[in-house]
């Protein structure tokens, strides 16, 4: 490819909606252009990036045994009805009409479609296992898409999805789809963790993210350094950081606290440490006939609740919200921030307690009275014991690990994600196969998505420095830019370079030559910004002295090499990058 006939258009400035790097290097570099909120023009450079992730992950999805079709964006309601998700899935399945007035989703993912095919496709157990994927474009209506390709609403996706015989088979299928993973996210160039994740809406019962590992991540990635321990901070059992119940040894104590309604600023009052308060979080949930039940939860002061531990707790599965202040005024007969466990209706609300919070003796928390807290609560003295102790709070850095040693924290970002289905929507959707017996049996399915847009961000939010991207060689836009300078003027530098590229073609090298008629600090700072692993400069007075040179995008200094050895050198330094 010659530059020249290409098109390249690098901007100076990012648009000042552009947050995170990703989005401010793309949109520079020409690689994307914003259509409307959360909906990219893939442009000619940024879908080369797209192509090359497609590829690597198709080879290995084929290398694997998973076979390739190609289903609908629009999807039929009727589907999604039958599997219960036209109602649960919320504000991001984007519902449409026909002209006939047929209802219509936008898919988000294709458990439905497949599953429809599976009952109508497989009959007998000697089809199995199967293992069908696509890669396809796919629609969330978020309602706040923001960081460019990070949290787009329109996205290219991977998804695939197993099915089998029985559990044990699934399993199996399982485990080839994460060794597949493996395979991808180490061909992509990418540092990454897999890690052991929550479900969430898609469902199943086992499940692992795929994590690259980048500052700028969303997500928090609890990990052992010293093991293969890994999990996503939600699915992360918090220990209790207490042995045993500590014992009793102030008197409980009413103490004034005025304008403290924080557990931060109760501790800088009373001069103790953050971890001797204990803050309290009041819920609602809404049964459907009565009252709403009201339920108190105790965290350390120093501790965050975990959402998804708590809804996954006896009595919230149907959902929870925050109670109301007339709510918390009826049985707290206190506004919040100064609320707590000590004197309360045990018919009216219902006390939980974290593992560390209940293990602790001598501790603060509110006294249910504007201004005032208490402290020296002891448990069985000052309060009953709570109604459930369990894991309510996210690991924190330096927790103890459950396989020994002290748990660490990074920040990671999800580009992959493998489930364990089961039965859930076979059953759903009724699709069946005949067993040896010549009995009917659910079908055992697993899920299995990547990505493919948002790796290609994941990569340069790993990947960048002030002067710009850093692509990975596997999935840059191209591995090597020739930049001859002044070639519009000297016949020299252009047969050079032409030369030189036409071997590197005829190596396979992605190589593009920029033979436009430019100054070198443009020429440079434009493929520094677009991030090519490998950049190879010839000039008429090198060219005289018998040098070119080569620099690889993470190195400060060029290295001089004959001309003569220019493509075994390119070749070897390639292999390293």
């Amino acid at each position: 490819m010659h530059a020249s006939k290409y098109h390249l258009n690098t901007l100076k400035e990012a648009p000042a909606e552009a947050e995170v790097v990703s989005h401010q290097l793309m949109t520079r570099a020409g690689m994307i252009r914003k259509i409307a909120g959360g909906i990219y023009t893939y442009m000619p450079m940024g879908l080369k990036v797209l192509r090359k992730i497609e590829t690597i992950v198709r080879e290995e999805m084929n290398r694997a045994g998973a076979i390739e079709l190609l289903m609908p964006v629009v999807q039929p309601a009727e589907l999604w009805q039958e599997s219960g998700r036209w109602e649960k899935y919320g504000a991001e399945l984007l519902r449409m009409k026909d002209r006939h007035q047929r209802d219509f989703v936008l898919q988000p993912t294709s458990e439905e479609v497949i599953t429809d095919i599976a009952r109508n496709e497989i009959h007998s157990w000697r089809q199995l296992p199967l293992n069908f994927y696509h890669i396809q474009t796919k629609f969330r209506d978020e309602r706040r898409p923001r960081f460019g390709l990070m949290r787009g609403r329109e996205f290219t996706m991977k998804d695939a999805y197993s099915f089998d015989r029985d559990e044990a088979g699934a399993l199996a299928s399982y485990d080839i789809m994460y060794q597949a993973y493996q395979r991808i996210f180490a061909r992509l160039g990418l540092t990454f963790r897999a890690v052991a994740a929550d479900t969430g809406s898609i469902g199943g019962s086992r499940s692992h993210e795929f994590q690259v590992i980048a500052d700028t991540g969303e997500d928090l990635i609890v990990y052992n350094p010293d093991s293969d321990y890994a999990a996503n901070i939600e699915l992360a059992e918090a220990p209790c950081l207490l042995p045993s119940r500590e014992a009793a040894g102030a008197a409980l104590t009413r103490t004034a606290t005025p304008d403290c309604p924080k557990c931060e600023l109760v501790a800088e009052h009373l001069g103790i440490a953050l971890a001797r308060t204990v803050k309290s979080v009041v819920l609602a949930t809404d049964p459907a006939k009565g009252p709403a039940h009201i339920w108190l939860l105790l965290i350390r002061g120093d501790h965050e609740t975990n959402e998804i531990k708590l809804s996954k707790l006896p009595g919230f599965e149907a959902g929870y919200r925050l109670a109301t202040e007339a709510e918390i005024d009826a049985v707290f007969h206190c506004s919040p921030g100064y609320l707590g466990p000590v004197g309360l209706d045990a018919d009216a609300v219902t006390v939980i307690a974290d593992r560390t919070v209940a293990h602790m003796g001598d501790f603060v928390c509110g006294a249910n009275e504007p201004g005032y807290h208490l402290t020296g609560v002891n448990w069985g003295r000052d309060l009953p014991e709570p109604s459930l102790v369990t894991d309510l709070r996210n690991v924190v850095d330096g927790d103890p690990s459950p396989e020994g040693g002290h748990l660490s924290i990074q920040r990671g970002i999800e580009v992959g994600h493998v489930f364990f289905l089961g039965d859930k929507y076979s059953r759903a959707l009724n699709a069946t196969f005949l067993e040896t017996d010549g009995k009917p049996a659910m079908l055992q399915m697993g899920c299995y998505g990547i990505g493919i847009s948002r790796i290609s961000a994941a990569a340069i939010e790993q990947n960048h420095d002030e002067r710009g991207m850093i692509w990975p060689r596997a999935i840059a836009p191209f591995e090597v830019v020739l930049c001859p300078i002044g070639i519009a003027k000297n016949e020299t530098v252009r047969n050079a370079a032409e030369t030189l590229y036409q071997a590197l073609l005829a190596q396979g090298v992605d190589v593009i030559l920029d033979d436009r008629d430019t100054r070198p600090g443009i020429m440079f700072a434009d493929w520094e910004l677009i991030g090519v692993p490998l950049r190879v400069t010839l000039g008429d007075r090198g060219l005289k002295e018998g040098v070119v040179e080569i620099q690889a995008r993470r190195e400060t200094q060029a290295r001089r090499i004959a001309p003569a050895d220019a493509v075994t050198t390119i070749l070897e330094t390639l292999k390293s990058l």
